[in-house]
């Protein structure tokens, strides 16, 4: 087989993929925060009340609509008060988890509260559930959200300069209870949740609850946790992160420099998150058919090995063109179970991981995970509509995957929307799709793809991979063609 055969059926429109699944996590982790996000308002970095002005810029241009604070595993040592009051009365300690750097709490509560309204973004506050006790969450609910002048802790948030209520969309219920959230069994963490959640009240509209739920495959924790605290929560978070290396977890392979044995591998191990998010999801529909309960993806991305010469726990690593194929491919998988998959947040926003933004000092730069977000805009809210394609397969030594991944959705001005992923980074692919439903007869967009296959963006070089406009595809009697150029990026407008 050479060519991917496919079909469009618009005509029998899906879910609704909701905004929130371009949500973004924000940790108190290497300089994501400090100087990713904050930079204080006496800084020579141009900002905006202490917030980085380029990076602001930057983030409301992909109209970024949920960020998960202050962690992570970051969330179950942070204890909200610390965050609060006079920045220079803060107290300071010690990031344990992620470099033992020092950390001065100055970007706290009022800051996040204020870096979302600044975004337009909704707010994932994720509560300490590991090293607190469910009164300093319930607590820290009443201080965000009770109404102006009604109780002792929204007396003290106004005369911290925030006498409004904010909204809080999602409260997380703890993070990783299995790992660095507190190491528990199933069963511990389900009746946990059941405990934190119930003293934990929005007095400022509904806010849903997530609990901390499983990693990759281990589907024996949604299981338990659905049958223990499903009709308690909201949703459920599923945590998978992308390793070319996946053996040891010390060795993960580098992000620039690998040889095309980890481009596939990388490609393999990321179309397994079809599979976690297809049997974590059956496993929910047992306890909850009619779907109540979202599963939100709040964790995602590619993990390598830290930039050689970076301190270890800042967890900084370059962004390549492998890595806007990997954003790509999650998120048509995303748009495949948009009944299921209600919320995602990829990691992390700035500097670590699977980054949108690099910093360095006043430079910043958008990464090729950036441009994929930004041209998956039109999925945000939109209908999703049936795609399937088949392909020919990419071989690499023992790794076998169909080289074409496809979603497609409609605005909600009626228009419809391909995205087409090429992971094969040797062939081109001719694809043609039948569509029905679909009155259009031109196809036009923008595809990022490049001669390499760790092709990047640098501060020296921020503009050497960018989108560019596509006019190569073709619609003819019902039929869109079109030659996909190897390790690409497709997005296609029909009209």
């Amino acid at each position: 087989m050479t060519a991917a055969t496919g079909t469009l059926s618009a005509d029998r429109p899906g879910p609704r993929m909701n905004r929130q699944v371009f949500g973004q996590f924000a940790e108190h982790l290497g300089t994501g925060i400090y100087p990713g996000i904050w930079v204080g308002p006496n800084s020579k970095i141009p900002n905006d009340a202490g917030y980085r002005r380029d990076v602001m810029t930057a983030l409301k241009a992909i109209k970024v609509p949920m960020v998960r604070w202050p962690g992570g595993c970051f969330a179950d040592e942070y204890h909200w008060r610390d965050g609060i009051g006079p920045r220079g009365k803060r107290p300071v300690k010690v990031n344990t988890n992620w470099g033992g750097v020092t950390e001065d709490n100055a970007f706290g509560t009022h800051e996040f509260m204020g870096f979302v309204e600044r975004l337009g973004a909704e707010a994932y506050v994720s509560a300490n559930l590991g090293s607190a006790p469910p009164a300093e969450t319930s607590q820290w609910v009443e201080y965000l959200t009770a109404p102006a002048g009604t109780t002792v802790l929204a007396k003290e948030r106004a005369a911290n300069g925030h006498p409004a209520p904010w909204k809080v969309q999602y409260l997380g219920i703890g993070n990783e209870l299995w790992g660095c959230g507190g190491n528990m069994r199933a069963e511990y963490a389900a009746d946990l949740t059941n405990r934190y959640g119930q003293f934990a009240k929005s007095t400022s509209g509904k806010m849903l609850k997530i609990a901390s739920g499983p990693s990759d495959s281990n589907y024996e924790w949604t299981e338990t946790l659905m049958k223990l605290s499903g009709k308690n929560i909201d949703g459920l978070a599923l945590h998978y992160y992308t390793r070319p290396r996946d053996t040891k977890w010390e060795d993960k392979g580098p992000a620039l420099g690998f040889p095309e044995r980890e481009w596939a591998t990388t490609m393999a191990h990321t179309l397994q998150m079809e599979d976690f998010v297809t049997k974590h999801s059956a496993i929910m529909d047992k306890y909850d058919p009619d779907k109540k309960v979202m599963l939100a993806v709040d964790e995602w991305g590619t993990w390598y090995d830290p930039t050689p010469g970076s301190n270890p726990g800042f967890l900084q690593q370059q962004n390549s063109l492998r890595d806007a194929v990997v954003a790509g491919l999650n998120l048509n998988i995303f748009a495949h179970h948009a009944d299921r998959v209600k919320m995602a947040a990829i990691a992390q926003m700035v500097n670590v991981l699977q980054a949108m933004l690099l910093t360095d000092g006043a430079k910043m730069v958008k990464t090729p995970t950036y441009h994929v977000f930004d041209m998956y805009q039109p999925w945000m809210d939109a209908t999703t509509l049936p795609i399937t394609v088949k392909s020919p397969y990419y071989h690499y030594d023992e790794v076998a995957v169909q080289s074409v991944s496809a979603s497609a959705v409609r605005d909600a001005s009626g228009q419809v929307h391909v995205a087409l992923v090429n992971l094969d980074p040797n062939n081109a692919v001719p694809v043609s799709v039948k569509m029905t439903g679909v009155q259009a007869t031109t196809a036009t967009g923008r595809i990022l793809t490049a001669a390499t296959m760790d092709a990047h963006n640098s501060f020296d070089q921020p503009n050497a991979l960018v989108p560019a406009a596509f006019s190569g595809a073709q619609v003819a009697d019902g039929t869109l063609t079109v030659t996909l150029p190897a390790k690409s990026v497709l997005v296609l407008a029909l009209r």
